[in-house]
């Protein structure tokens, strides 16, 4: 059968993944006669256009692969869904997201009966269970493109992992490295001797537990190297630090200053992504030769290296999980330039029996995570199944319910509480929260009564909203409509700031009077709409009790706003961080989950009628959280993999639309753009060519919509 779409579900640390599969397929794509489309954060329609010729393969995160979903069973074109694809299958047991990802699969399942789905995955142990829920056939193969060698390190002895032995690892060999008592106090795990074994000629990950460790481990190392280090391809590192500071509008961080000279560099989620795609091409081309990195790289985009170390047996404090090991160890060996790959993991006496655990234990078995995230899982789940007329009896919920893998795993389910009662409670939260209409019988759990949603439950559901703050969202857009100040988009900036990022905030109240100070009259006015009043922020600053209490949520939320009202004035991540005393990392993260937001909060006012004033002011504002950049570099940023420092360099070189990008010579680029390989510029212009097909594509199925005869012309007899 001849399906109209395809859909590739990236579930692991997305940014970086996502624009190499994006970037990677649309030269597939314009050869093949197929587009791609890009799902995450506000990108992607919903529902999809529908193509008049070419076929699409939509590449989306959890998130949006589950609206995506949602969109296609509502305007009934879930059958056009040929194949779904879902990178990392073990995300299912993963919280919130995993939630998300059994959803959209049970869904396709029920609804659609054409749908193959493939699910991957090289950290899975009962797989039976999912076999079951996803009615598939199991394939595996334990083929490995290079072989991979793991060993422990114990003080100054190396041990090669062997589950054949009693204890689990055998004697291997001793660190040959002389240690000065100096180099011994400042390296007591021996990582000099490690790394100093592979590089520079080899590549080599360093795993920290957390990202000041990262920044520590990479100082330390090159304090102690050789000089030689440093002409190792020093011309290339000196032009990554001069792009870095590009990047940085004059800033760069002091640790890469620092570290970079000597092949080496820190990677993790404090960096911007402009830092962050630097320092991995730089590391792909052999430039940089070490990352001491956190465990979001082994799940993000693939950057193999010949040696992985890993410091310590943990993630932040947690002790390491198997899976986590796995991954991890899993990128040592590079194909096609190692003929093997090597694993360290760095032990500490104390740890040696978990470690030995740890080495000969099975994989964490994969949960369904439906009832640990009960608003985000199980409630979530069954609004959208009633909105989407799925199922709008307690009858149908419950025959729905059995395609899940909840379903599968009923042990989960405690003695005192059958499914079918977590079901009965969870349809009559969402009766009381005013998500939908019905009623349940007490004594009748066989209830025909059909269950409807309210407009606020559509919204909800469509927005892709938190169940735990849509009421809350309802009525700060409703008091908005009261009074909305618009002389600036503070307030608007307010009102899509993520609710979910204002427990891990703590204001410097310094600052926080400071940027209030600066707010125009009006602008001011907008923290005492929402409840943040001027006093209370003055007493704060100068360290005076508080009588009134004020919602601490609401505070920080409105810290928050002020923070994207700076950035999106100054467009430039380092100043604002500078201001507000935070990392620019965090603020980078801020951004992105504010542009995420915003698209939701966007469609959400889009099922509300009363909330018609909304729509185009949050369109324009999501594209600005988005990009964060000058209006024309705007067209530039579409295109995936170029973000703001290189949008700068095209368009400065005279590439100023689309156009321009989609008809370049990779060649010419090469020579005008600083810093751009060969296979950068040919996947620049393959992206930018894919995205003017898409748009051209859409306009001709538009113009053709507008010319069509209708079949229903009165007519005189």
């Amino acid at each position: 059968m001849d399906y109209l779409a395809k859909l590739k579900i990236c579930s692991g640390n997305f940014e970086g993944l996502r624009c190499f599969m994006v970037r990677g397929l649309s030269s597939f794509g314009i050869e093949l006669g197929f587009l791609v489309e890009e799902y995450a954060g506000s990108k992607g329609r919903f529902p999809p256009i529908k193509r008049r010729k070419k076929k699409s393969l939509y590449i989306a995160t959890i998130e949006k692969g589950h609206a995506l979903v949602n969109s296609l069973i509502e305007t009934e074109r879930i059958d056009d869904l040929g194949l779904v694809v879902v990178d990392e299958l073990h995300m299912l047991g993963e919280g919130s997201r995993g939630a998300t990802l059994e959803m959209t699969l049970a869904k396709i399942l029920y609804a659609s009966k054409n749908t193959q789905i493939i699910g991957m995955s090289a950290t899975l142990n009962n797989v039976g269970d999912l076999q079951k829920f996803l009615q598939a056939e199991y394939y595996t193969n334990n083929f490995r493109p290079v072989e991979l060698k793991e060993y422990i390190k114990i003080r100054d002895t190396i041990y090669a992992v062997d589950s054949k032995t009693e204890n689990g690892f055998t004697f291997s060999r001793l660190l040959n490295f002389k240690y000065s008592s100096n180099l011994e106090k400042a390296d007591p795990d021996h990582i000099i001797a490690l790394v100093t074994e592979v590089i520079p000629k080899y590549s080599c990950l360093i795993f920290c537990p957390t990202k000041k460790n990262c920044e520590n481990v990479a100082s330390m190392v090159c304090k102690y190297l050789k000089k030689e280090f440093r002409a190792h391809r020093e011309k290339e590192k000196q032009d990554l630090i001069k792009n870095l500071k590009y990047i940085g509008n004059g800033s760069v961080c002091p640790v890469l200053k620092q570290t970079i000279p000597f092949g080496i560099a820190y990677h993790h989620s404090g960096l911007t992504n402009d830092e962050r795609k630097s320092i991995e091409e730089a590391y792909s081309a052999g430039v940089l030769c070490l990352l001491a990195c956190t465990a979001t790289l082994a799940a993000g985009v693939n950057l193999p290296a010949r040696r992985v170390i890993l410091r310590a047996p943990y993630v932040a404090n947690d002790f390491l999980k198997k899976h986590q090991y796995k991954q991890m160890i899993g990128r040592a060996g590079r194909a096609g330039i190692d003929s093997a790959g090597e694993s360290i993991l760095i032990v500490q006496e104390k740890d040696k029996h978990l470690v030995q655990d740890l080495i000969n234990s099975p994989l964490e078995n994969c949960y369904s995570s439906l009832l640990l995230e009960l608003t985000k899982g199980m409630q979530t789940l069954l609004l959208s199944v009633v909105g989407l007329k799925i199922a709008v009896t307690y009858e149908e919920v419950n025959n729905f319910m059995c395609n899940t893998l909840l379903s599968v795993q009923k042990q989960l389910l405690s003695k005192e509480r059958s499914l079918s009662e977590i079901i009965k409670d969870g349809l009559e939260k969402l009766i009381e929260k005013g998500l939908l209409k019905g009623r349940i019988s007490e004594k009748d759990n066989n209830s025909k009564c059909t269950l409807t949603i309210t407009p606020l439950g559509k919204a909800t559901y469509k927005g892709s909203i938190d169940l735990a703050y849509c009421n809350l969202l309802y009525r700060e857009l409703k008091k908005g409509l009261e009074g909305l100040i618009l002389e600036s988009n503070l307030h608007l900036l307010y009102l899509t700031t993520p609710y979910d990022t204002t427990s891990n905030c703590s204001p410097d109240w310094m600052i926080y009077l400071r940027q209030f100070n600066q707010l125009s009259g009006a602008e001011q006015k907008v923290a005492d709409i929402v409840g943040v009043p001027e006093s209370f922020i003055t007493k704060k600053a100068s360290g005076q009790a508080i009588r009134k209490n004020v919602d601490s949520a609401v505070v920080n939320r409105l810290y928050l706003s002020f923070v994207l009202y700076a950035l999106l004035k100054e467009t430039n991540i380092w100043s604002v961080s500078e201001k507000f005393n935070m990392s620019r990392g965090y603020v980078q993260n801020l951004l992105n989950s504010a542009a995420s937001f915003a698209s939701c909060v966007l469609r959400f006012c889009e099922e509300l009628e009363e909330f018609w004033v909304y729509k185009a002011l949050l369109t324009e504002l999501t594209k600005q959280l988005t990009y964060c950049v000058k209006t024309e570099l705007i067209p530039l940023m579409e295109v995936a993999g170029v973000l703001e420092a290189r949008a700068k360099q095209l368009y400065n070189a005279g590439y100023k639309t689309l156009a321009h990008l989609a008809n370049a010579d990779p060649e010419t680029l090469v020579k005008m753009i600083e810093h751009l390989s060969r296979r950068q510029a040919k996947q620049i212009v393959s992206s930018a060519k894919m995205l003017l097909s898409e748009k051209a594509e859409a306009l001709q199925g538009e113009v053709e919509e507008l010319l069509k005869v209708p079949t229903d012309i009165p007519e005189t007899y």
